[in-house]
Parts: structure tokens; C-alpha cells; sequence
């Protein structure tokens, strides 16, 4: 796989600030785990490639694949686009997903998708742009408006992560939507960086001081 330059999601102290107003809970959490390296991928086409390879598997499998897919076509979207979903799936995933990146590939190369204009447009404008794509859920753009796009306030309710570690911060045994939908509010306008600490407080080995 070839070597790219590593980009990480960019917070500062003014963000952190504004989340330890406006909830105390979270607050502590943030001092406690400190600053949150989450790489990036600035790209949007292969950001979304490597999104759909990820899913339902680990994260050594999900990089042996991508870097399988990598060697045989750069994750560029030409030479995908030629590519047959054999010779994808060949890669190790599944016909399923193998479909689905060609999927991706088609829409990029016939204009049905304009990748490179995606970046000037809303979240909701990219979701609905993208979910039109069959195998694209809303989950996996709200994770690219994230890790590629880095869009400041994406709260996904999708995110199995993301409403454990609520469960856990606010001790609740069951989340409604509509209550998810209060703390999200109370995050805005910084709900992916209250993200990226729900993930950290949602795995097993944490343990809050």
C-alpha cells in the first residue's frame, strides 16, 4: 500500500471550551482522555471506498483488503470503474460489497455524482447526493462528513458507539431518539468533537475517573 501523508481531524481549545460549558459530564470526560488523534482521509471517492470495505469486519481485515484494492488500482476512480466486481471481490470482501464499490465507481465516472463538487455542499445535500448510490447508507456519509470532510457537527444516531458511550456518560439504560436528539443539540455547534469523545467513553477497557 502506498504510503500517504496522514491527515488528522483539527480541533482546538476553543471547541473543547465550548463543550465543557455547556456539559459538565462531557467536560470531565475531556479532561480526562485529553486531545483525540482520529485520522482523516481528505479524499471523498476512496474515503468512501475504504468506508463501505470497513464495515462489519475488523480493522486488520478491513487494511489487508484496502491495501489489496490499493495495489490493483490506486483507489482511483478510472481504474475501479474498470475493474469487474470479480476482480474486486477478489480483494477479500464480500459479491455483496464488492457490488457496492462498483457501485460507487459507476456513479463517480457516468456524472451521476459529481465527487469533487461534494465538498461546497450541506450535510443534508451530501447525504441525500450520496444515499442515492444502492449500498450507501446514511450512517456510512455521516461517518465520511466526519473522517473525510471533517465537518464540525455530526452526531450520528446510527452510530452504535456513539449512543452506547451516551448511555454510559448520562447512565441511561435506553436512548429515544428524541433524547439523543437534545444532547446532540446541546453539543452543536461542535457535535463531532463531542463524537470523538463518545467513541472513546463507548469502548470496553474505558473507565471513567
Amino acid at each position: 500500500m502506498k504510503n500517504h501523508p496522514k491527515h488528522f481531524f483539527i480541533y482546538t481549545d476553543h471547541e473543547l471550551n465550548h463543550l465543557r460549558k455547556k456539559d459538565k459530564k462531557l467536560g470531565r470526560i475531556i479532561d480526562q482522555v485529553g486531545i483525540i488523534e482520529r485520522e482523516v482521509n481528505p479524499d471523498i471517492f476512496s474515503s468512501l471506498i475504504e468506508s463501505i470495505i470497513g464495515q462489519q469486519i475488523s480493522s486488520k481485515g478491513a487494511l489487508t483488503v484496502k491495501r489489496r484494492l490499493d495495489e490493483l488500482c490506486g483507489m482511483k476512480r478510472e481504474k475501479l470503474h474498470a475493474l469487474t466486481i470479480e476482480e474486486i471481490q477478489s480483494c477479500g470482501m464480500s459479491m455483496r460489497k464488492a457490488e457496492y464499490i462498483k457501485n460507487i465507481a459507476d456513479a463517480a465516472m457516468s456524472g451521476a455524482v459529481d465527487f469533487d463538487a461534494l465538498s461546497s455542499k450541506s450535510n443534508d445535500k451530501i447525504i441525500e447526493t450520496l444515499t442515492k448510490i444502492k449500498g450507501v447508507g446514511i450512517w456510512t456519509v455521516e461517518m465520511l462528513l466526519i473522517f473525510s470532510l471533517m465537518r464540525p457537527d455530526v452526531v450520528s444516531y446510527g452510530d452504535l458507539a456513539i449512543r452506547r458511550g451516551m448511555m454510559r456518560l448520562y447512565g441511561h439504560k435506553e436512548l429515544p431518539k428524541d433524547r439523543f436528539a437534545r444532547y446532540a443539540r446541546r453539543y452543536s455547534p461542535y457535535g463531532s468533537i463531542a463524537s470523538l469523545y463518545l467513541w472513546a467513553m463507548s469502548a470496553d477497557k474505558f473507565e471513567a475517573e
